[in-house]
């Protein structure tokens, strides 16, 4: 006879016991995620409007703030919640989505970070060839490539079935 049990959510741990504390929390936690949309937002707008920015350096510097929202925006809005509002718990499917997305931009971040370090590695190493080596063409296909590593990472490490277990995910 099969195990016929199921989780439908998860109980996380409280950061805090007392009210005033969460409440704390809450306040750090927004203000933190305030500082990072701004200055996110900031680098993403002084990168697209203005066409001296247009480099690759740039360029990599726009996708590498992009990816840093997109990892900030996965887990500190229910880490907000759940200390607003003295919740705990996440569903399942909430818990699954977040490890999926933190994975995928925290993995196409550390790619992407390897291809800054190429940009400047030719940019200080082989500065006549700069212009060839890092054309607008590959940069954008190395910026391409750093978001699917990210994809392809995380989708290999998903279990098929969710019997599986998490246990697959990490091994």
């Amino acid at each position: 006879m099969p195990n016929s049990s199921s989780i439908s959510e998860f109980l996380l741990l409280a950061l805090a016991d007392t009210r005033q504390l969460q409440l704390l929390h809450f306040w750090l936690l927004l203000g933190i995620y305030l500082a990072a949309l701004l200055g996110n937002g900031l680098i993403s707008t002084a990168v697209a409007c203005d066409h001296r920015l247009h480099t690759p350096m740039y360029f990599f510097l726009l996708n590498l703030a992009l990816l840093d929202l997109g990892c900030i925006s996965t887990t500190l809005p229910k880490a907000m919640a759940n200390a607003l509002w003295h919740t705990r718990a996440i569903s399942y499917a909430g818990c699954a989505a977040q490890v999926f997305f933190f994975v995928f931009f925290i993995s196409a971040e550390y790619s992407l970070l390897t291809v800054m370090s190429y940009d400047r590695y030719v940019a200080i190493c082989k500065p006549l060839h700069y212009g060839t080596l890092l054309g607008s063409r590959a940069c954008a296909t190395m910026a391409a490539a750093a978001w699917g590593t990210g994809q392809q990472r995380d989708t290999h490490q998903w279990p098929n079935r969710p019997e599986e277990g998490w246990e697959l995910m990490w091994s």
